[in-house]
């Protein structure tokens, strides 16, 4: 595995509401939650896939985009 293609990985979220969690999982055997943010509305994070995070789960009113493109979270319309 190319450890480079995973450090380049990321993804930006723009908050649409208050109180948007940001949730990092690990990697390995079992999966755990490891770091978590809060993003009030209009607040951007930009989060990355490293050796330790695998996964990223966000939860409420968010756009994210990735460089597979653009995902609204939290609702099915905007």
């Amino acid at each position: 595995m190319n450890d480079q293609l995973i450090y380049d990985d990321y993804i930006c979220v723009l908050a649409k509401e208050d109180g948007v969690s940001i949730i990092g999982m690990t990697r390995g055997k079992d999966t755990k939650f490891h770091h978590t943010e809060k993003l009030d509305k209009g607040e951007v994070m930009i989060a990355q896939f490293t050796e330790n995070t695998s996964a990223i789960k966000i939860r409420g009113k968010a756009r994210i985009l990735t460089k597979y493109g653009e995902i609204i979270s939290g609702s099915d319309e905007d």
